[in-house]
Order: C-alpha cells, then sequence, then structure tokens
C-alpha cells in the first residue's frame, strides 16, 4: 500500500492502479473517549475531578493487546480505521501543555494499524463537548476557562453526568445528549464558535475566549500532526486525512426566543429545561422543570421535577483562583455573575428576560435562524482548522463533518471548498438506538421530517420491514445528495458513524443468546448503505465492552465485539455457537461446530456478524453501479461500469468474501466476463473482466443447499447464529 489515494473528478477513490476503492471500516475506538490512567469509565466517580492528572497512554487498548484486536477486525474485511483521539488526551494537564507520552504511544500504535494493512483517517472526537459537561473531548481546564464550575453540574443539571449520579446503573439511557441544550454546552459551543459577537468581554490572556479555545483546539491538532509525520515512515499511503471536529453543535446560536424550546431541539429525555431556564438553574434558582420522554412520535411530556433545590451556581465563585492555569482573565469579566447576564440577556435582579432574541442575530445583522449559523461560524473554524493542517501536510485529505443531520453549508459558494476534501456526515436510526428497540412494524423519515417535507410526522410513518429499509436508504441517499449540492460532485462521501445498540429489549439477547433483531436492524442499516453506495465506517469497536456497562460510556453499548460474547459463546474447549431458542427456526437448541480454528478467531464475540460481515467490493476496474448483499439467501451481486484502460492491464477487481457466509469455498459464481479466482486466506476474489457494463453473482451453497434440507431460509440460520 505504498501509494497515496487519490480522488478522482467525480469522488472516487483511486489506487495505483486507477481502480476505485471502496472504503469499509470501523471507529477504533469507544474506549478512547476516556482515560487509562486512572481507569475512569462514566459510571466511576473515583477520581473524576482529578481531570488534570490523568493518562490516555493505552488507547483504545495496550499495544501488546493490538495485533489480536487488529487481526480480528482486518477478518471481518475492513480497510479503513476512524481513528479516535480527544483534545483531551493532548492537553489533559492544562493550557499548551500537550502529553508527548501519550502522542508516542498513538504513533506506535499507528504503526501496528499501518501493518495491519489498513488506511486511517484521524478523528478529533468529542461529545457534548468534555467528559466533565456529560460526554467526551475537551479538557477540564476548558470549562474553567469559560467561568463554568464543573462539581456543581449536578446540582443545577447544567449538565447531567453518569459519574456524577447518585447510582450509576441507573443513569437514564440516552440523556447524556439532552446535555447538549443545558447550560454547560449551549454556553462553551457560543463562545467556541462566536465568543467575539456575544461574549465580547469574555477576554483571557487578551484573547477573547472564542480565539482561546479554537486556538489551543487547532494548536493541539497541529502539533499532534507534526509528531504523527515527523518519523517519515506514516504517510499518506496510510494517513489518509484528518477530520474536523466530530458532531460539532451550535449552542445558543440562532435561538429566536430563549424562553421557549427551539424548533432545531428534537430530543428531550428526562428534565428539559428551557434555554432560558437552563440560565436560571446555573445562576442558582430553584425551578420547577418539565420532564420528558422518548415515544411513538417523539418526545412528550411525563411531568415535572424541582431542580437545583439548595441554589447552587454553575459559575465559578467570584474568589476563584485563576492562577491554577496561569491565564489571566479581564477585569470586566466578573466571575461568580451568570455571563450572559453580564451580557444584558437578562435582569437577574428580576428574574427576567430583557433580549429573548440576543442570539439570534450577528452583530452585521446575518440571521442566525436554520443553520446559517454554520455558514457564518462554522466555515470561519473550518478554514482554519484546515488551513492549519495543510500548513502541516499539503496533500493530505480533509474529512470535514458538519453539523449533524443539517443541510451542509455551500462551501463551493462560500469559498471554503479544498482539494481532496471528503464530506463525513452521520446517521442513527433514531427510534432504535433511542428506544432501545427494532420493530419490522414501524419506522419514521427523520430526515424527510426535519426538512420540512411532511405537514405532519403522522405521514412520515413507514410500516413494514421493506418500507422501513428503503425509507433507511432513501435517507442516506438524501444526505449523500446534498453533500454534491454542498460540496460539488468531486468530493466523496463517506458516512464515519452509523450503527445499532446491541442491548435491545431490556438486554434481551445478553439472556436468551437471541441476536435476531439486532442482525435484522443492522442487515437494514447495511442494506441503506449499500443502496446509497457510501463508503462507511461503523460506530464502534470498544474492547472493553460488557453486557453489564455497555461500551462503559454513558450506558451505550454499541460494540461489534464484546468479551462479555466470548465467553458466552465458547463451551468448555470446543467452540460453537450455542443456538437460542426461536419460533421461526427447526434448528433452535442446536449447536454448531466450526473445525476452521482461525474462523472462530473472526466470529466468537463478534455481534451480529451475519450482518456486517458480508461481501463487498474492496478494490474494482471501474465504478460500481450497484451492489448488494441478500442475507436471506447468502446472494451478493454487483454491477459496474468497468474502465476499458484499466481493463486492459489485466488487473482484477476485488471482493471481500468473508469465509463466515462461504465457509471452505463454498460458492458458485456467475460473471458476465473474464475469470475469477478465490484467494480464501485473505478471503478476497478477484476477478478478471472485459470493459464496459459488468455484473457478478457470488452464491453461497451453505446458503443455497444445506439450509433447504432444513426448509429454513438461510436468514433464519443467521438470526439463531448469532
Amino acid at each position: 500500500m505504498a501509494f497515496k489515494v487519490e480522488i478522482d473528478s467525480f469522488g472516487n477513490f483511486r489506487d495505483n492502479e486507477n481502480r476505485v476503492i471502496t472504503l469499509r471500516g470501523i471507529n477504533l475506538a469507544a474506549d478512547s473517549k476516556l482515560p487509562a490512567s486512572p481507569s475512569t469509565p462514566s459510571h466511576v466517580s473515583e477520581n473524576f475531578f482529578d481531570g488534570d492528572n490523568v493518562s490516555f497512554v493505552g488507547r483504545p487498548f495496550p499495544l501488546n493487546e493490538a495485533d489480536v484486536h487488529l487481526a480480528r477486525i482486518k477478518s471481518w474485511g475492513f480497510n479503513v480505521i476512524r481513528y479516535i483521539y480527544t483534545w483531551e488526551a493532548l492537553e489533559h494537564a492544562g493550557p499548551g501543555k500537550y502529553d508527548d507520552e501519550f502522542i508516542q504511544s498513538t504513533i506506535a500504535f499507528l504503526r501496528k494499524i499501518k501493518d495491519c494493512g489498513f488506511y486511517v483517517f484521524m478523528d478529533p472526537h468529542q461529545d457534548v463537548w468534555s467528559r466533565f459537561s456529560g460526554g467526551s473531548g475537551a479538557p477540564m481546564w476548558t470549562l474553567y476557562a469559560a467561568g463554568l464550575d464543573p462539581k456543581a453540574f449536578a446540582q443545577t443539571e447544567a449538565a447531567v453526568v453518569q459519574n456524577t449520579w447518585p447510582d450509576p446503573a441507573t443513569f437514564p439511557r440516552m440523556t447524556w445528549a439532552t446535555n447538549y441544550d443545558r447550560l454547560a454546552c449551549l454556553t462553551i459551543f457560543t463562545m467556541f464558535w462566536a465568543g467575539k459577537d456575544f461574549a465580547p468581554k469574555c477576554i483571557i490572556d487578551g484573547q477573547n475566549i472564542q480565539d482561546y479555545l479554537q486556538c489551543h483546539f487547532i494548536d493541539a491538532i497541529k502539533y499532534f500532526a507534526q509528531q504523527v509525520y515527523e518519523g517519515g515512515d506514516l504517510g499518506d499511503d496510510f494517513i489518509l486525512g484528518w477530520e474536523s471536529i466530530n458532531e460539532p453543535f451550535r449552542g445558543f446560536l440562532g435561538n429566536r426566543n430563549l424562553t421557549v424550546y427551539p424548533e432545531y431541539q428534537k430530543l428531550q429525555k428526562y428534565t428539559s429545561p428551557t434555554p432560558f431556564q437552563a440560565i436560571l438553574l446555573g445562576a442558582g434558582r430553584t425551578l420547577d422543570i418539565a420532564v420528558y420522554d422518548f415515544g411513538f412520535l417523539g418526545a412528550y411530556k411525563v411531568g415535572t421535577q424541582v431542580v437545583n433545590v439548595d441554589g447552587y451556581s454553575a459559575w465559578l465563585p467570584k474568589d476563584y483562583d485563576d492562577s491554577r492555569y496561569g491565564w489571566k482573565r479581564s477585569p470586566e469579566w466578573k466571575l461568580g455573575e451568570c455571563v450572559w447576564a453580564q451580557h444584558g440577556v437578562w435582569d437577574p435582579e428580576m428574574d427576567s428576560i430583557l433580549r429573548p432574541d440576543y442570539f439570534l442575530d450577528a452583530p452585521d445583522g446575518t440571521r442566525l435562524d436554520g443553520e446559517s449559523w454554520a455558514e457564518t461560524y462554522f466555515i470561519d473554524h473550518w478554514n482554519k482548522f484546515a488551513d492549519t493542517i495543510r500548513s502541516v501536510r499539503p496533500e493530505t485529505m480533509l474529512f470535514c463533518q458538519t453539523p449533524v443531520l443539517a443541510v451542509p453549508p455551500n462551501f463551493v459558494e462560500l469559498g471554503a471548498l479544498r482539494s481532496r476534501m471528503v464530506f463525513t456526515p452521520h446517521f442513527y436510526d433514531g427510534l432504535t438506538l433511542i428506544r432501545k428497540h427494532w420493530s419490522r412494524f414501524w419506522n419514521i423519515d427523520v430526515i424527510g421530517v426535519l426538512r420540512g417535507k411532511y405537514w405532519s410526522p403522522v405521514f412520515a410513518l413507514r410500516f413494514g420491514e421493506t418500507s422501513i429499509r428503503n425509507c433507511l436508504r432513501d435517507q442516506l441517499k438524501t444526505l449523500k445528495y446534498e453533500g454534491v449540492e454542498s460540496f460539488g460532485i468531486g468530493v466523496p462521501c463517506l458516512m464515519s458513524e452509523i450503527g445499532i445498540p446491541y442491548d435491545m429489549n431490556e438486554k434481551k439477547a445478553y439472556v436468551d443468546g437471541d441476536y435476531t433483531a439486532q442482525i435484522r436492524a443492522l442487515d437494514a442499516n447495511i442494506f441503506a448503505l449499500e443502496g446509497a453506495k457510501l463508503h462507511h465506517t461503523y460506530w464502534v469497536y470498544a474492547s472493553w465492552n460488557s453486557h453489564k456497562w455497555g461500551d462503559h460510556w454513558n450506558g451505550e453499548d454499541l460494540s461489534l465485539w464484546s468479551p462479555s460474547d466470548v465467553k458466552h459463546r465458547i463451551s468448555g474447549s470446543q467452540y460453537s455457537y450455542s443456538l437460542a431458542p426461536s419460533d421461526s427456526s427447526l434448528m433452535a437448541g442446536k449447536q454448531y461446530s466450526f473445525s476452521d480454528e482461525s474462523q472462530i478467531t473472526d466470529t466468537v464475540g463478534s455481534r451480529a456478524i451475519e450482518a456486517f460481515s458480508r461481501p463487498f467490493p474492496l478494490v474494482t476496474v471501474g465504478v460500481p453501479q450497484e451492489y448488494g448483499f441478500d442475507i436471506n439467501n447468502a446472494v451478493f451481486t454487483m454491477e459496474l461500469y468497468a474502465d476499458e484502460e484499466v481493463a486492459s492491464k489485466l488487473v482484477p477487481s476485488e471482493i471481500h468474501v468473508p469465509d463466515f457466509h462461504y465457509p471452505n469455498g463454498d460458492l458458485q459464481v456467475e460473471v458476465s466476463s473474464g475469470r475469477w479466482e478465490l484467494d480464501r486466506p485473505n478471503q478476497i476474489l478477484r476477478w478478471w473482466h472485459d470493459g464496459g457494463k459488468q455484473t457478478i453473482k457470488i452464491i453461497g451453497i451453505r446458503g443455497g443447499q444445506t439450509m433447504k434440507s432444513e426448509k429454513n431460509s438461510y436468514g433464519e440460520f443467521c438470526a439463531v447464529c448469532s
């Protein structure tokens, strides 16, 4: 793989033989959100607030365990890794204090990944800003720099954090995401994007808080990138590029009226303050706050709850010692007072709102409603980030992640387009993710609702599994086509996060071993990815996943592999699948053992592998027009239009053909032209074919014959083999 991947004028990745590359891989790893020393998963309170004295050395897992994990991921046929790191991992000790030990350990880890034959792109991950505001990403000191007191977040609900929850095991599922609409995130994201316009009094070390935060964030990544490339062996043939900040959030920007829920706030679970109520709670007021749950058509109110009974303030006290981090705050910025009161948004004497639309317009009159905030403030940050990365590595790709599920800004019109760019949106089936339940009977066209396609959400409902699968596919197509409109046809689209929860139905599969729902949900998502012809990286791999704590982060449980499942799947000294009882299968209760131990390495502990370990094109002599895997019959089909010039070089198209679905090379292949051969050790089918329109069909004997004798479909076999 000693060549630089190119992007052609139609947005296709190309290798050195001018073949089209399809990128398919995984996020590595959820573990990287959290420190390794002291180990602080989100359900542990001990040492939580000692955020300066942590280390991420050993993330995503110990280097001496890397070979096993990477070999497993490689066996699934994946060819790209979205490598997760956090700003906190780089600069946790204080402003400008970089953790060189972590950086060197990461470089060693990247070399391991390179040796395994993966491509990589680098993700500066964040969720709801920081671990200390309920997520991951930024160092703790950034919250102190913003004048906030993270130790008071629990009482004020400026953030709802599992580490400080009285009983972490009862932390309400998916509540972490509601922190985007609580005071800490609303405040610090507003400062990060637009502090100069909306918090001009917030000056620290002679800089507005906007420049202070953005410069430290970008400078930390620049320093990291410089160290990564310094050795000379981690080049563009391996590290494809660098992604912009994960899941950028608007903060208060564009809010029409702080006293009501903004129209763009779609997730409400647990307590749900309006923006002004969040401000009042942070200022020490005791309020009765509405409580919501998430149901059939979205959020609905279930009651109220009194919050901040003891009148805590989420702002640093006036006697806070700023010398801790060595910065100097402007005298105009008064600690002990709400920063938004200091800027005239509300009156703390009367507890009344003065400017409910304070964040609606930029000082130059630009209306920030809808997604227009991104056209101004996100684009400004993107340009700084892109220029900085290119100053370190001029030819590296720039992976651009715009606000989640929003229509991207028009990069062409805004002059923000760069060469060798990749658009990296995210998508989750929200109903399945939040409710932790896969319904074959109904779902909803979320993108259609967000785009105003329907007069009422009722009209966005889809009934029946076929309709649901098609709806997921069409939503992904919409996101892809919106990218073309915003970036142009020459910018590829890679879905850098998509996945499903495995702890569905109150963790039923962990009791009876029946992963049918997970297989169907994941297969539906991958059907959508195939239908939209999207490059993608699944969320996620977590080496320390467990049935009790999931990915060890806020109750999420999306890892494709789990040590807990290894323990459940190995019976004595013999590797076997324990088939759970199922009304749909005559094989319920039987066990199927595999003689090939290498296959067990790939499968045991892998969850819903029936869905994600499937055939797909690695490189093709021409552009795939359509491709997909029929899990019910173990049949892969692909149509491509082959380049005559490339085909004449006698180089093959290569397709990953997993042992799981085609054990012992048991398959039939139908091709429109040429010849093929199976490289079974590497699970690759190579196909030499002519130019022009070409087709291939790969049929699993196991699916086509073995299961017929049992009077069951291959899909039913898969459903009980998980």
